[in-house]
């Protein structure tokens, strides 16, 4: 990991969550915007794609060859290194740009900071982790806002580009396609066996890894193959992320779960205890749509529903498409990914999990 200043504290223990599993549950957010009936922004005329249509981010048409995508993700420390965890938070809030199918093209700082508390030199090294990997994207960062907290937060506002055509959405769905997922999971039971003092650092080490890691190879790829349904999978976890993508589409869907890729640690973590509040949150509220066939590993189950970070792709590969070739194309650019289950007729949003 990257050298930093000491800190006074240790970051992951100023929040009471760590990274997207500090994140209000799903249940809570969708009970809210139901309320909102359809003042929440829903698709019209240039606006592609409003806060209704509950993707991943805002996509606003600019001319028949260019749409605006908009999003902005911060949150809490989930590593005590400060450089890595900007860098986490940056790709993080880039990665819902190419869950859209875009490019990030500019971006400010949301910073929350206790500046009576934690020195400003720590500040600087969060900024400047968060600018390495927007410089990595080819994202100009361009200022940003900062408030005093006594919990520090971190992220950004992005703007993408993509073309109005080429959007990929959680609703383009279509049954028989093969879903593909780009990185292992594990990440929140890691980052929470880290604010515990119980992660051994090879699996910090992989976990940082991973959610530094863009998810521009992963989108290029997918585009590069036709792909227009996908999204990131982070605090809803895989199957909360996939329950929304199916509902969407109409449609039901099945994972495999000795598919699914795995951090290493991630099952010691969880064998140790270490599983997240947005975790069980997640198998609490997913649990009427979520079937998990006997024989299914108990830990493989929490990491399905696992609240992620910073994590990678989710996508359906179209009819026609050699599935194996995508796969190649990803694992030749030393991401993790596999084939991990289909897209089937049946009950909208629901989701089995098979042995």
């Amino acid at each position: 990991m990257s050298a930093s200043v000491e800190p006074v504290a240790k970051l992951t223990s100023l929040s009471q969550g760590a990274g997207c599993a500090c994140k209000l549950p799903l249940s809570k957010l969708e009970s809210l915007f139901s309320t909102f009936g359809t003042n929440l922004g829903t698709a019209t005329g240039d606006l592609l794609v409003g806060a209704l249509e509950g993707d991943d981010a805002a996509v606003y048409r600019l001319d028949d060859e260019r749409a605006i995508i908009l999003t902005t993700d911060f949150f809490t420390p989930i590593v005590d290194d400060a450089r890595d965890w900007g860098r986490i938070a940056a790709a993080n809030a880039l990665s819902d740009v190419y869950a859209m199918g875009g490019t990030p093209l500019i971006a400010v700082n949301l910073t929350a900071w206790p500046a009576n508390d934690l020195p400003m030199e720590l500040l600087g090294d969060v900024l400047g982790g968060g600018s390495s990997i927007a410089d990595e994207a080819g994202c100009l960062v361009v200022g940003g806002h900062t408030i005093d907290d006594p919990i520090p937060k971190y992220g950004m506002a992005v703007v993408g580009m993509a073309h109005p055509d080429k959007l990929f959405q959680i609703d383009q769905l279509a049954a028989g396609q093969t879903l593909v997922l780009s990185k292992a999971l594990g990440t929140g039971v890691i980052s929470t066996s880290i604010k515990a003092g119980g992660a051994e650092d090879s699996w910090i080490e992989g976990a940082v890894g991973s959610m530094t890691t863009l998810n521009a190879e992963a989108a290029a790829i997918a585009r590069e193959h036709g792909v227009r349904a996908a999204t990131d999978v982070t605090g809803f976890g895989l199957l909360g992320h996939l329950h929304r993508m199916v509902r969407a589409s109409g449609l039901a869907a099945e994972i495999d779960a000795a598919s699914v890729p795995v951090l290493p640690g991630a099952r010691d973590a969880i064998a140790a205890g270490f599983v997240p509040g947005g975790t069980k949150s997640n198998t609490e509220h997913l649990a009427p749509y979520v079937r998990v066939e006997d024989g299914v590993p108990e830990d493989t189950a929490v990491l399905l529903h696992d609240a992620q970070t910073s994590g990678g792709m989710l996508f359906a590969i179209p009819d026609g498409v050699d599935v194996d070739a995508v796969v190649k194309s990803l694992r030749a650019k030393d991401l993790p990914a596999a084939a991990v289950g289909r897209v089937v007729e049946g009950e909208a949003g629901q989701v089995s999990v098979k042995v």
